[in-house]
């Protein structure tokens, strides 16, 4: 775990909060960092209901298991991102520094002697979000893959590259649903943190062309 007084977040020295608005306005782009999450890497059995039991025991919510969706406890507090057959991504929006490891500790106790690993990855990964009616349009211009709508709704998830960066893509909300403006869309986008300061400028040129306001941090 990082040293309370050392951390920062991967965006910090780019001075972002002075530069944030409450209101996009005209703006059709909005872009602000996820600062301070919990993510951690589980690997497990999906075909073992008794790994799946365990792991629902400690995140009071079941595991997605069907290719590139999500899952969200009731209390909003924890997601998992489906990542691989055997593979997930579990993040929680609690910025203490020791959140991670204990995220971690939990799921590992949940575990017992089960086949699986855990592995804190908290602060290996920035966050940008992406929000707006021309989110989607920002995305593909350097991403392969099909984001429209119909194919990429609200809760999927997906590893990918924007531009030459390696990513993976949450669609937290869309079209009137969780906060999203109706024709907008809110995308998480996860990247290694030292890709952050790149990925940010890349997606704040993209956007340009139809009007960027950075929000305040979230």
């Amino acid at each position: 775990m990082v040293e309370p007084y050392l951390r920062q977040s991967p965006l910090a020295h780019l001075g972002l909060d002075a530069r944030a608005v409450s209101d996009p306005g005209s703006a059709a782009v909005s872009l602000c960092e996820r600062r301070f999450f919990a993510l951690v890497n589980l690997r497990g059995r999906p075909r073992d209901a008794a790994f799946l039991d365990a792991i629902e025991s400690a995140l009071t919510m079941r595991l997605p298991t069907t290719a590139n969706t999500t899952a969200t406890a009731a209390d909003g507090a924890v997601s998992a991102l489906w990542l691989g057959p055997d593979e997930w991504w579990i993040t929680a929006a609690d910025p203490a520094p020791e959140a991670g490891p204990r995220l971690a500790a939990r799921l590992r106790e949940a575990l017992g002697g089960r086949p699986g690993a855990v592995t804190d990855i908290s602060e290996s990964r920035a966050c940008i979000r992406i929000a707006g009616p021309r989110a989607r349009a920002v995305l593909q211009k350097g991403c392969p893959l099909d984001l429209h709508a119909s194919v990429f709704g609200a809760g999927q998830c997906a590893q990918s590259h924007v531009s030459k960066a390696d990513v993976v893509l949450h669609l937290v909300a869309e079209n009137g649903t969780n906060g999203a403006a109706p024709g907008a869309a809110t995308f998480d986008v996860y990247v290694l943190r030292s890709f952050a300061e790149y990925l940010w400028r890349w997606l704040a040129d993209a956007g340009r062309e139809y009007g960027v306001a950075i929000g305040p941090s979230r």
